[in-house]
């Protein structure tokens, strides 16, 4: 049996080895290493892809959710409310701008925002939501969406972990995560369901005015060469990524499909044990499983996670601590307990290895052990 790892990008790279190696040679050939042809293909490519009007490849996905911020003009003080449950830049860049970040519960069956939650934490001095579309799932977009219109919101989707994933409107109406607000992000980190072999992110919106804006303020404010109409960063995704990626998307259905082939093994696996609650499924979203997430119940989950590694598996906790009781965010307004299903989750969770080459003998490994570790 081969090695069980979080993420096998190894194998993966042996199966698209040469499309990989070929476009790298390219940009090197090229040598047009920054903003060259190879990133305006990708760019192209990931529009028709997900069907967004607009796509600014930037520096990481953190890059994009700030460049997204900075260009709604958004002033310090404002409140962007985002959830609690969560990696830690949907709050650092809200932080970093002088935003004031307001944080709200999540579901305890998705794991995503919590619609209730937003709703009590809207104030006059709200601006704008941040969901995140956690683990490959989106958040229940239609509702949210409403809600945000009935306040005059901007909504800034968060979907680093869940490009590929779809949403389905009541009226039958489809769209990709990162597609249904005024702007949405991604992130290129390698272990992501689509990931270059460094850093990388992308922006996106239907809105043209937006897009200038914000393609703008990721090359330093510039529109026209060294004319600074804006503050801006500077943030862009280079021509070696653009390649690997450009290389990457056609397979990302057939990736998304073995992620979900993986998770049903392990939901019949563990489906009806006490000790295991399987991740939760919106209707309306489609699941792309950056990561399988299982609710640990009744058992010693560090004990759980500690005999799965003395069995050479690795398992991760996709978050210990709530964006409420971390340090930096110390906040006067929160206490513990004020977020209850999050800080019930961030107790509990345990992520599986999921990735693109598990094969059965290796799921069938980990299953094994993971009933032999919560059943005694």
């Amino acid at each position: 049996m081969r090695k069980i790892q979080m993420v096998d990008l190894q194998t993966q790279y042996q199966h698209i080895k040469a499309d990989i190696d070929r476009g790298i040679q390219e940009v090197i050939d090229s040598a047009s290493f920054v903003k060259g042809r190879k990133v305006a293909e990708f760019q192209e490519h990931l529009e028709q892809y997900t069907g967004a009007k607009h796509v600014i490849p930037v520096g990481n996905g953190t890059d994009a959710l700030q460049i997204a911020l900075m260009g709604l003009g958004l002033k310090p003080g404002d409140e962007v409310i985002t959830p609690t449950f969560t990696f830690i830049a949907t709050a650092e860049v809200v932080a970093l701008l002088g935003l004031t970040p307001v944080v709200v519960d999540v579901e305890w069956e998705t794991m995503n925002m919590s619609l209730d939650s937003v709703r009590r934490a809207i104030t006059p001095r709200t601006k704008a939501i941040v969901p995140v579309h956690l683990f490959g799932q989106c958040a229940d977009m239609e509702p949210l969406m409403a809600l945000a219109k009935e306040h005059g919101l901007y909504i800034v989707e968060d979907a680093c972990q869940a490009i590929g994933a779809r949403y389905t409107f009541s009226d039958g109406r489809t769209a990709q995560a990162g597609t249904m607000g005024e702007i949405g992000c991604t992130s290129f980190f390698p272990s992501k369901n689509l990931g270059c072999y460094g850093d990388g992110g992308a922006i996106f919106t239907n809105d043209d005015d937006l897009a200038a804006r914000m393609r703008a303020i990721a090359n330093h404010g510039m529109v026209v060469r060294y004319h600074h109409d804006m503050i801006g960063v500077n943030s862009r995704l280079d021509s070696i990524q653009a390649a690997v990626l450009d290389a990457k998307l056609p397979h990302l259905d057939e990736y998304i499909a073995a992620r979900q082939a993986a998770a049903e093994y392990y939901d019949r696996a563990f489906s009806g044990n006490p000790h295991l609650l399987i991740p939760g499924r919106l209707q309306a979203s489609t699941h792309v499983f950056h990561q399988y997430t299982l609710r640990l119940q009744g058992v010693d989950r560090d004990r759980v996670r500690e005999l799965l590694q003395e069995a050479g598996i690795p398992a991760m906790i996709y978050y210990p601590v709530p964006l409420h009781m971390q340090k930096a965010y110390q906040d006067p307004r929160y206490r513990e307990g004020d977020f209850p299903t999050a800080e019930r989750l961030a107790a509990c969770v345990l992520s599986l290895p999921m990735h693109t080459e598990l094969d059965e003998e290796q799921l069938a490994f980990i299953t094994e052990n993971v009933l032999n570790a919560v059943n005694g």
